[in-house]
Formats: structure tokens, C-alpha cells, sequence
């Protein structure tokens, strides 16, 4: 059971821009010399269980900005689009510092529509 100010966290953490959220765990990395990124020994089983369902697909994509492309304004006001809750501020250092994740877990047709919306801006997309 998580202790009131980790509830507090989490609530916290629930209303910010993706944006924020990924720059908090750089913060939280740096300072506390940590990782987020699951150690090796741990990754061997989910890798070899990842191999067998192979058939089914996924329920959930991470969607990636790969590339602003030519008119970095177009790309900037179609994540605004797909994204509503980046300021223009958040979406324009997404473009500019690309490759940017802009959704973790994304429903199947949200994350092609997120795609589609941002390619036909201009903008290169990755599905994972």
C-alpha cells in the first residue's frame, strides 16, 4: 500500500504533459544516480516470454517522434493536435529535440492516428 505522499505524487504526476513527466525522471536520475531502465538479469526473462506470443498483436504502442521534418511548424501544430495537452512551448522543444516519445502506452488506434495525423504534417513517427 502506497504511503499518502506517494498518492500525492501520483496525483500529481497524472496532470502533467508528457513532456514534464520524462524530464522529471531525467532530474530524478541525475540527482539520485539511478535508473529507470530495467537491469539486465531481469530483462532476459520478459525478452525470451516477449519471443513466444509472437503471433498476437500489441493492445498499446509507444508512439515516437522521430523527426520534425522540412516545416517544423506544421509538426509543431499537429502534436499540438494530437496532444492537447502540450503548450505550444512543450510541443515546439518535442520538434526541436526530436526523437521525443509524445505516449507510452497508446490504444492501437490512437497511436496510428497520432502517426498518421504527424506524417501528414511533414513529421517522421515511430510505432513500437
Amino acid at each position: 500500500m502506497a504511503s499518502k505522499n506517494i498518492e500525492k505524487v501520483v496525483e500529481l504526476i497524472d496532470g502533467m504533459p508528457m513532456l514534464e513527466i520524462a524530464d522529471l525522471v531525467k532530474t530524478l536520475e541525475e540527482k539520485y544516480g539511478v535508473s529507470s531502465a530495467m537491469p539486465m538479469m531481469a530483462a532476459a526473462p520478459v525478452a525470451a516470454a516477449a519471443v513466444a506470443p509472437a503471433a498476437e498483436e500489441k493492445a498499446q504502442y509507444k508512439v515516437t517522434l522521430q523527426e520534425g521534418g522540412a516545416d517544423k511548424v506544421k509538426s509543431i501544430k499537429a502534436l499540438r493536435q494530437v496532444v492537447p495537452t502540450l503548450n505550444l512551448t512543450d510541443a515546439k522543444k518535442a520538434v526541436e529535440g526530436a526523437p521525443t516519445v509524445i505516449a507510452e502506452a497508446a490504444p492501437k488506434e490512437d497511436a496510428e492516428k497520432m502517426k498518421k495525423v504527424l506524417e501528414e504534417a511533414g513529421a517522421k513517427v515511430q510505432l513500437a
